[in-house]
């Protein structure tokens, strides 16, 4: 018998549509891929190698649960480097991708019947987070005019007496829009004066273009930071990401680390510890820049196909369009348009309730050759 639990779970919708978009290519077809979250580059190879050289030293064992102390270092220091903070490296957290981060900051913190407040169109797995503790996501429709992020006013209109929490992601996937430093800041207070906790998601923090990137750090240290080497490094298989937390949970989201997952994978931590190194920052700096150069393309390409997108984004690497001027049914485009000329994108209903009949996302993670044919199959289409 399947827990109750399981049927307020949503499924990710974009998996279903990948799984055919491999099996057409398995058949033979070309597919271009525009729907999944997953930089095409690989691994950059000074932390390949240095995962080699854990295998071979035998470091295959466990660690402690929140991580090897050299890379909780590593990392406090890199914040230190980047942006000028003192961050005491007790109070990071290595977890098995940021999902193990989200899972350990829900489970610490709010209690069955409690709310947690997110923008709507947002990243799908926090909700289910969120519900899977028993918890109630509350989630918020934003548009354009707030660059479809959260605002303190907003959290003051919506906020409910059983708000235990707010998360917001900058950059945010599936918009790639930032919140700026006044706006949080505003945000945190509000949060901090109702006697809640403010959950930051940052895991694109280092693919931010046109302007200079802050961490929420900078504003304060009392709250949640969850990272990730899945997107800036281009380690999504290793499945490795951080968190930060206040002091006082520390102890707490430790001792259930313990239990949940034990540690993340050990290679995986000694790998990343060649992340910061001179090298590897040159070549996530490159294809920082090889990103940008994607969505320059991308951004006026699709407005000339007739998809609105009102935002610029200046950050991660995803276009969020409304498509209304072309379909009244996303879903159905997306697959029709997958079937017919062989290019993925995701459905807007993978984001939430606001619109998503209206929205697709499309993912710049493809080579700058194959989003030019991407962009002449989807005109294509269009036309017919």
């Amino acid at each position: 018998m399947i827990a109750d639990r399981m049927t307020s779970i949503s499924p990710f919708y974009v998996m279903k549509l990948l799984a055919r978009a491999r099996e057409l290519e398995s058949e033979g077809r070309s597919i271009i891929h525009m729907e999944v979250g997953e930089p095409d580059f690989e691994t950059p190879r000074p932390i390949v190698e240095a995962g080699k050289r854990a295998l071979d030293e035998g470091f295959t064992h466990y660690t402690p649960a929140v991580g090897i102390s050299e890379l909780r270092e590593a990392i406090a220091h890199d914040y230190q480097v980047r942006f000028g903070i003192q961050l005491d490296p007790a109070r990071v957290l290595i977890t098995p991708g940021s999902s193990g981060a989200l899972q350990l900051i829900m489970s610490t913190v709010i209690n069955p019947g409690q709310a947690v407040m997110m923008a709507d169109p947002g990243y799908p797995c926090n909700r289910n987070f969120v519900k899977l503790v028993g918890g109630l996501p509350v989630t918020v429709p934003v548009g354009p005019d707030t660059g479809y992020q959260l605002t303190a006013d907003i959290i003051e209109r919506e906020w409910r007496e059983n708000t235990r929490a707010v998360m917001v992601a900058t950059p945010s996937n599936p918009t790639g829009t930032l919140i700026n430093r006044a706006q949080l800041e505003a945000i945190y207070r509000v949060v901090q004066e109702k006697g809640a906790v403010l959950i930051v998601d940052e895991i694109y923090q280092g693919l931010v273009y046109d302007i200079k990137p802050f961490t929420a750090l900078e504003i304060t240290d009392d709250l949640f930071i969850i990272n990730s080497f899945s997107k800036y490094y281009g380690m999504t298989g290793w499945r490795l990401g951080w968190m930060v937390a206040p002091e006082r949970f520390i102890n707490a989201a430790d001792k259930l680390a313990q239990n949940i997952f034990l540690s993340a994978s050990t290679p995986a931590q000694y790998a990343a510890l060649a992340a910061f190194d001179g090298e590897t920052q040159r070549i996530v700096e490159e294809r920082r820049a090889a990103f940008q150069e994607r969505r320059d393309y991308l951004l006026p390409a699709l407005k000339q196909l007739g998809f609105d997108i009102p935002v610029a984004p200046e950050g991660a690497f995803y276009l969020y369009a409304n498509c209304q001027s072309i379909t009244d049914d996303s879903f159905s485009f997306a697959h029709e348009l997958l079937e017919t000329e062989g290019v993925a994108i995701t459905p807007g209903r993978d984001f939430g309730d606001n619109q998503p009949d209206q929205h697709v996302r499309f993912a710049y993670t493809t080579a700058m050759p194959k989003l030019i044919e991407g962009v002449a199959r989807i005109a294509r289409f269009i036309r017919r």
